[in-house]
């Protein structure tokens, strides 16, 4: 026997969404049987600022390599950490 689902209430801004969903249970106003997975192709990684200390010939000559494919050196670097990471 399924219960009905509570009608989802209007908000006046994702502030207060927020707040609701963070005290009241999604399954009493969604049907989740139902649910499709989504596609999302524009939605892009969440990025993270660290602070990395290299010495100064390693950098430079990562600059270099970087200048001879024509792309900023902290894009190769990441291209290089993800080639890497995917090799293991």
């Amino acid at each position: 026997m399924n219960k009905p689902l509570k009608q989802i209430p209007k908000f006046a801004s994702e502030i207060e969404e927020r707040a609701f969903w963070e005290k009241h249970d999604s399954a009493d106003y969604v049907d989740w049987t139902k649910a499709k997975r989504a596609a999302l192709p524009n939605l892009k990684p969440t990025t993270k600022t660290i602070s990395l200390r290299l010495p100064q010939h390693m950098l430079d000559s990562i600059k270099v390599a970087a200048n001879a494919r024509d792309v900023p050196y902290q894009s190769l670097i990441k291209v290089w950490l993800k080639e890497k990471l995917h090799s293991h």
